[in-house]
């Protein structure tokens, strides 16, 4: 039998590596330090902003492996990130791969019992972040997860006391110093955007799961008719959108163009990143317009704005209601979040983030400002 490195990180036992030849006296040999398995079973937007912790857990431990396992539809998220060295599907190919490694350390993100199930399952060294117990409750792990973990118990905490964004409390919660790092998406060459710039985009859709993220079509409307661009405005969205999007180009005519929404996430993901800013709600819009380092105008009513880091490239708007956030899916509320942004403050909020885009710009890479920007009557106001 050849001498063969399986300790390397481009060594698959299949073919040969990119490199080619023999591993006996390889130069290129890549030694993994520690195997890490990333467990993220969660939302798309929960999925992509994970990425975030990344290069802490490189700092963590030098040289590891890095793998990640989630659902194959947030799978195209993750493609190309330098700091991953392998994606598998949570099925059943991936787990019977799963579960015949060992693992270092083993990080949890999700408070999910399939997640929670399948980290109490593996073998590791060491499991951070959270898992179940014998009755199937969810339970953290480590000590640095109590917190985290007793803030989902806590309405009154999570939503007014905490002032943290979710990635400075997953990266306590995982015991990996935290340093800021805005999370990223990688579009290879060919996936770059294939029509002409634009100044807007807007995002109108949101995930049926909370239909109250997404504003009325009346105010959307009126908000990019107040933007008096001279060019059109990118209406963005995925599939559950389709339908919105045709009405508001019907309504609206050359004041839009329409991009496709059916072409897949990373297809998604070019028509976004064709824009200097993205107007959207809580959705996974936003946090692909925040990973391509695109400018945001993002309204908040029933979600946490406080979790949300725009990385010093945005403006939040709240909805001018005090019984915001509540993280509902139906509401009986009159008058409701979502009917309380003004499209003239969306507008302006709009034209300013243009403005902070063009000097961060000017500045070659420098942050444009970030803030918050409530709404006029709002029951609450709120300083970055």
């Amino acid at each position: 039998m050849p001498v063969v490195h399986t300790d390397c990180r481009l060594f698959t036992g299949y073919k040969p590596c990119v490199h080619g030849g023999a591993c006996g006296g390889c130069s290129h040999h890549d030694p993994v330090s520690a195997e890490i398995l990333v467990i993220n079973l969660g939302a798309l937007g929960d999925v992509l902003r994970t990425t975030a912790q990344l290069p802490a857990i490189q700092r963590a431990w030098p040289g590891c492996r890095v793998t990640w396992v989630t659902s194959p539809r947030a799978m195209p998220l993750l493609r190309g990130h330098p700091l991953i060295d392998r994606v598998v599907a949570f099925d059943l190919p991936g787990l019977t791969e799963l579960r015949a490694r060992r693992f270092d350390v083993v990080l949890c993100v999700d408070k999910d019992r399939a997640a929670g199930g399948l980290a109490r399952s593996l073998e590791a060294r060491e499991k951070r972040g959270f898992g179940i117990d014998d009755h199937g409750a969810i339970v953290p792990f480590n000590p640095e997860a109590e917190a985290l973990y007793a803030l989902g118990l806590d309405d009154e905490a999570k939503f007014r006391g905490n002032q943290r964004s979710e990635p400075e409390l997953l990266g306590d919660a995982l015991g990996l110093p935290y340093a800021g790092e805005a999370y990223v998406l990688h579009l290879a060459p060919d996936e770059l955007p294939r029509g002409p710039r634009r100044k807007v985009g807007f995002n109108t859709g949101c995930s049926p799961l909370y239909p109250y993220k997404k504003l009325p079509l009346d105010v959307q409307a009126a908000a990019i008719e107040a933007l008096e661009l001279e060019e059109p405005v990118l209406l963005l969205g995925g599939p559950e959108d389709t339908e919105r999007n045709a009405a508001l180009a019907a309504r609206l005519g050359a004041l839009v163009e329409l991009t496709p929404t059916t072409g897949g996430l990373r297809r998604g993901a070019a028509e976004v990143s064709r824009c200097e800013v993205v107007v959207t709600g809580d959705s996974l819009g936003m946090h692909l317009a925040i990973a391509l380092g695109v400018h945001v105008v993002a309204w908040f009513g029933p979600t946490c704005p406080q979790e949300i880091d725009l990385f010093g490239r945005g403006i939040k708007l709240l909805g001018a209601v005090g019984c915001a956030p509540c993280w509902k899916r139906s509401c009986d509320e009159d008058p409701k979040c979502f009917d309380q942004v003004p499209p003239n403050l969306i507008a302006e909020a709009t034209h300013d983030a243009l403005a902070a885009r063009a000097v961060a710009a000017q500045l070659d890479g420098v942050r444009g400002g970030g803030w918050w920007r409530p709404s006029p009557s709002a029951a609450r106001v709120v300083s970055d």
